[in-house]
This record gives structure tokens, C-alpha cells and sequence, in this order.
């Protein structure tokens, strides 16, 4: 939970805060489980957050807050889902630091050695050129020290490379969980948090290379009538039938997520316009291709279908303003009747009004 939440609900405005967010959860006919409590508490606490902009977003569109979309909201929003990657990270340091320690000791034992023949060597050159003396004897201890040292530096080694080796598994345990934290748990492809990310490090990049980006949409058409009509376990089996069809054309040059709700983005990274009208066409027609039935009860659910924007980068367009232009062009689809692509080269440009 945020501080300011955090302190928002340890003050004298809690249980006002408390009673709101069970008054907007009961609105929006949301169940008031420990995670949806704590997101419509940051919704009421913080109206401004990027959180609460993104559930007023799925509100508007009439979204069901299935426990699919409340967990994907709280790994991308919530301030404990950056915990895997500061552990991670963590991990890394640690592991950087025993590699140092292991080198370092390396080079000590390695000293050691060298320092343990020169006693011994000097120890020879004593006895055979003088009678015992305190300094051969001197020089004896010292040489039982030296072994000393060395045995306690074997021991050391091995414990050093037991610890090596359970650092090498939680850093790839952590490796997983940051893997999970920036995938959707329901549609297991990448989350809004990884697409985000992804897409950010795309648009600097080819400011440098003087690549394409295109950016496409992607929304289930009617999804909330199948929620309405069939439950939200059926609503998820739709997503889970549509993120396989786009996980299917997804490849390493395009990159797709379910970006929220019944949304989904995927970008191109080396097709032109054509070609990328192309594949969301195909993919259109391949999604709406098979009747699908409850799995429960066999019903029919009758067919699926999609509508998508798309908008090719412009140069030194950011991330935002590329999602604001392919999201214009997939309501165009939306208004001309759904089940189709649009280009935001054949989206209308916004009016400029200007007062005098």
C-alpha cells in the first residue's frame, strides 16, 4: 500500500474512506475481496494515480473486475509488485559480491602459497649454513601458521562455493517470480507493466536506428455480454481463446500483452503498414473463425470477434502519444460497427477549437 493511502486510512478520514470504497465496489457490483478492497482504496485515496486513472478507464468501458483483472491491476499498480525486482536485483549484488570474495581469496590462498615456500626455502638455507638456531626455529612456527591459514582457507573455499551455489538458485527462483510479476496470470501473456517497458525501450531505440514501430489494439467486441450473459469464468475462457490467436502471430519482432480488461496491444517491429494490416486482418478473421462453446455446459457461445487500431510510430512520437492514436483508430472500428481494422491514417484527426 502506497504512504499516502497508507496514511490516508490510519487518520481521522478512514472509515469514511473505508465506507466509500465499499460503496464504489458495491456500484460497480465488485466483490469486497482483501485485493479489491485495497485497490478501490487507492481509487478513492488517490483519484490522480495511474491506478486509479486506469480503473476509471475499465469502468467507463463497462469492464468486469474479475479476480484475473483486479490481480493483473495490483502487479502493475500496486507499490509491492516492484518487490520481486528490488529482490532480484538484490540477488544480483550479492552474487557479484561473493564472485569479488572468491577471487580474493584466490589471490590470497595463492599468496599464501607463495609466501609458504619462500619460509620452507629459507628454513633449508638455515639449517644447512648455520646450527639450529632460534631463527630456524622462528621460521618453523611461522611455516605451521602458514598451513594453518591454508587449511582454514580450503575450508573457507567450500563453504564459499555452497554459498555460491544457493545464491545461483535464488537468483533463478527470483528470475521466475520476475518473470510471473510481468506476466498476466490469466492469458500468461506479457502484463501492461512488461509491454510498457518493452514498448519505451523500442520507441528510444529507433530514434537511434531510424527503425518502424507500429502499434495495434486489440479488443474483444461485445465482451461484456458474454460476462453478462455466461459469468466471468466463461468471460475468462473468451480472453484466454483470444490471447492464443495473438499469441500465435506473436513472434521476436512483435511483441503482444493484454494491456487491460478486453484489451490487447501488440507491436510490429518490422512489417510496414500493409503488412501490418495484413496480419490483424488475419488474425480478425482466424479469431472469428470457430464457434466456441462453454466449456461447463456445452453451450454455444457463438463466435468471437474483434476490433483493432493501429498507428505507425511517427518521428520522436512517445509511447503515450502512439497508444493515444492506435486507441483512436479502434474506436473508429468500434462506431463503423466492430469486426474490423482501422489505420489512424483513416482515423479522423482531432478538431482544433480556437477562441478568440
Amino acid at each position: 500500500m502506497s504512504e499516502h493511502v497508507d496514511t490516508a486510512v490510519r487518520g481521522p478520514q478512514a472509515y469514511a474512506i473505508a465506507r466509500q470504497a465499499i460503496e464504489a465496489m458495491e456500484s460497480a457490483k465488485v466483490w469486497p475481496t482483501p485485493l479489491n478492497f485495497e485497490l478501490w482504496l487507492h481509487y478513492i485515496s488517490t483519484p490522480d494515480s495511474p491506478l486509479s486513472q486506469e480503473m476509471r478507464r475499465l469502468l467507463d468501458m463497462h469492464t468486469a473486475f474479475t479476480d484475473a483483472v483486479s490481480e493483473s491491476l495490483a502487479t502493475e499498480f500496486l507499490p509491492r509488485s516492484r518487490l520481486s525486482e528490488e529482490i532480484r536485483d538484490a540477488g544480483a549484488v550479492l552474487n557479484r559480491e561473493l564472485a569479488a570474495v572468491a577471487i580474493a581469496i584466490d589471490k590470497a590462498r595463492e599468496i599464501q602459497v607463495q609466501y609458504a615456500d619462500t619460509l620452507s626455502d629459507a628454513k633449508v638455507q638455515l639449517n644447512q649454513s648455520v646450527p639450529p638456531n632460534p631463527l630456524v626455529e622462528l621460521v618453523g612456527t611461522l611455516s605451521k601458521a602458514t598451513r594453518r591459514i591454508q587449511r582454514h582457507t580450503v575450508v573457507l573455499e567450500k563453504r564459499l562455493e555452497s554459498s555460491h551455489t544457493e545464491v545461483n538458485k535464488l537468483r533463478t527462483h527470483l528470475e521466475q517470480v520476475r518473470r510471473d510479476a510481468m506476466t498476466d496470470a490469466l492469458t500468461n501473456l506479457a502484463n501492461r507493466k512488461a509491454f510498457d517497458e518493452k514498448l519505451e525501450a523500442l520507441c528510444a531505440s529507433v530514434d537511434l536506428t531510424g527503425a518502424t514501430i507500429s502499434l495495434a489494439v486489440v479488443d474483444i467486441d461485445h465482451f461484456k455480454r458474454f460476462n453478462d450473459t455466461w459469468g466471468h469464468q466463461t468471460g475468462d475462457q473468451v480472453l484466454r481463446y483470444v490471447a492464443s490467436a495473438i499469441a500465435r502471430i506473436t513472434t521476436s519482432t512483435r511483441i503482444s500483452a493484454r494491456y487491460g480488461g478486453e484489451e490487447f496491444v501488440i507491436a510490429f517491429t518490422e512489417e510496414n503498414v500493409a503488412q501490418v494490416e495484413d496480419i490483424l486482418n488475419t488474425l480478425r478473421v482466424d479469431i472469428a473463425s470457430r464457434a466456441l462453446r462453454r466449456r461447463s455446459t456445452n453451450d454455444d457461445l457463438g463466435v468471437v470477434t474483434i476490433s483493432t487500431g493501429y498507428a505507425t510510430r511517427q518521428p520522436k512520437e512517445t509511447p503515450f502519444e502512439l497508444m493515444e492514436r492506435a486507441d483512436a483508430a479502434l474506436y473508429v472500428s468500434k462506431r463503423a460497427g466492430r469486426n474490423r481494422t482501422t489505420s489512424a491514417e483513416d482515423a479522423p484527426k482531432p478538431k482544433i477549437v480556437t477562441t478568440v
